[in-house]
């Protein structure tokens, strides 16, 4: 039998059935009350979290990270899911808003309405949390989604799109398709109202070119080279205890990790005792007492072992691992010390297990050195003073900041997620997260004539007279 191969779907046949489907979805999905949504997102969030065995052992076969490590990512994701179902209501309910002076005879509005069809393109690295980000808002937000996993980690975008399905809807108002990036490249193409992207910065401005086509709106997640300060006063136990968690949890693999530390000078000699007294000896495999698995992209192996070599010859110090500790598929981890600000190690994104500790002067020299990066996603500051740690905050040029912690924002369903410079722009989760996915539209409803009527081709002297006093009277008077 001859194979008509003219019948057989190609990748953007499937894009835009897939999107076709999602719109009509979307009608339905729109058209419900708040209420209605809330319910039906709460009942996905309870199937996903008696299914979560399930969806653990699938994230743990794709990522090689460890079941923990993929049960709180689980957890992180139907937080989101929580949060957003519940506020979403609130949050994009029709609010009035003063009309002012001039306008006193208008009653103005703002409303919220629902984009229609997002497009979500995900990770690797955490193929569930970090995607639920934007899929849960969307959702929450009245919109469909159409939902393109990396091409690593398939199944796990396709279990979720099969556990809304079990909930019998009659819409599919959550679909997934997979492939590489040219399947993405195709949703951005196939006339969706927005495109919600995470991944590198070099991949992001190729869907941003590609979104720009059609002035799709995008928010992006790029990526991150995070610091950690530790000020004087600081906690150098749990200090320690979080920089070797940001830097080598998930193998390094996490965007707002630990990848730069900049400790006080007198602080410096103990707090690297005591970093490398907890990294030392992480267990490192697929081990079920493993502490992280495998690199999930087999070429990140390549960057992590560049940087290293190259950070050891322009100075730096290995106070545990080095080069031999890259052995594909896994690193163990790598701490490095005194290490150029211009090196590899300390500009560009690692994405593995290695963190580089360098001394700085005082909290002021490690704030500015932190923001010499391109990057703007998260950092972390360690102090004893309240004030110094607020100092910080305000000064850091990044999205997050977590004070005496390490990704304290995560698990917050109501603090936005974004970041600045390469970083990205736009913001998931939070009150900003679910208004991302909305459509803001303004509205006035003239409730009287206007006692002074400007707007016309036939204005009254007398009118203009009176606008042209208020204008000076009220608006020109000296402020000092």
């Amino acid at each position: 039998m001859t194979i008509d191969e003219t019948s057989i779907p190609t990748d953007r046949d499937r894009v835009e059935d897939a999107v076709r489907r999602a719109r009509h979805a979307a009608r339905w999905w729109g058209g419900l009350s708040h209420d209605d949504r809330k319910d039906w997102l709460l009942e996905f969030k309870s199937v996903v979290a008696r299914n979560s065995a399930s969806l653990v052992d699938v994230v743990r076969e794709e990522t090689g990270k460890p079941a923990d490590d993929a049960l709180l990512e689980v957890m992180l994701a139907v937080e989101h899911l929580t949060w957003a179902a519940k506020n979403a209501r609130r949050v994009l309910r029709e609010r009035s808003v003063l009309p002012g002076l001039v306008s006193a005879n208008q009653a103005a509005s703002v409303r919220y309405e629902p984009m229609g069809v997002v497009g979500v393109i995900g990770p690797w690295n955490y193929p569930v949390y970090t995607p639920m980000g934007s899929i849960a808002y969307s959702m929450a937000a009245g919109n469909a989604v159409v939902f393109k996993p990396s091409e690593l980690t398939p199944r796990t975008g396709a279990w979720l799109a099969d556990t809304w399905d079990s909930l019998s809807a009659p819409h599919p108002v959550l679909q997934t398709v997979v492939g590489d990036g040219a399947v993405g490249a195709h949703l951005a193409r196939a006339g969706v109202d927005k495109v919600a992207f995470t991944g590198s910065t070099a991949t992001a401005k190729k869907v941003m070119a590609t979104c720009a086509e059609s002035l799709t709106p995008i928010v992006v997640e790029g990526g991150g080279k995070d610091a950690l300060i530790v000020d004087e006063g600081a906690d150098l136990d749990a200090a320690a205890e979080f920089a070797a968690f940001g830097a080598m949890g998930n193998a390094g693999q996490t965007c707002a990790g630990v990848e730069r530390v900049y400790v006080v000078d007198a602080l410096a000699d103990r707090f690297v005792d005591k970093l490398v007294a907890r990294v030392t000896n992480l267990r490192v495999g697929d081990a079920a007492d493993a502490q992280y698995g495998r690199m999930t992209l087999p070429r990140q192996v390549d960057v992590v072992r560049s940087q290293v070599e190259d950070a050891l010859a322009r100075g730096g110090r290995a106070v545990v691992g080095g080069p031999e500790s890259v052995r594909p598929p896994y690193v163990d981890p790598v701490v490095l010390l005194d290490v150029p600000e211009d090196s590899e190690a300390q500009v560009e994104e690692t994405f593995g297990p290695t963190v580089v500790v360098n001394r700085v002067r005082d909290l002021d020299e490690a704030i500015d050195r932190a923001n010499t990066s391109k990057y703007g996603l998260g950092a972390s500051v360690f102090t004893g003073s309240d004030a110094a740690g607020r100092r910080a905050a305000d000064r850091l040029r990044v999205g997050v900041v977590s004070i005496n912690s390490v990704l304290g924002f995560a698990a917050i369903g109501a603090l936005p997620f974004g970041g600045v410079g390469d970083s990205g722009f736009g913001r998931i989760h939070g009150a900003d997260g679910l208004r991302e996915f909305s459509r803001v539209k303004s509205v006035t409803r003239q409730r009287f004539s206007a006692p002074l009527n400007l707007v016309t081709m036939t204005r009254k002297r007398r009118d203009v007279a009176v606008a042209r006093f208020l204008l000076t009277k009220i608006h020109g008077r000296r402020r000092r």
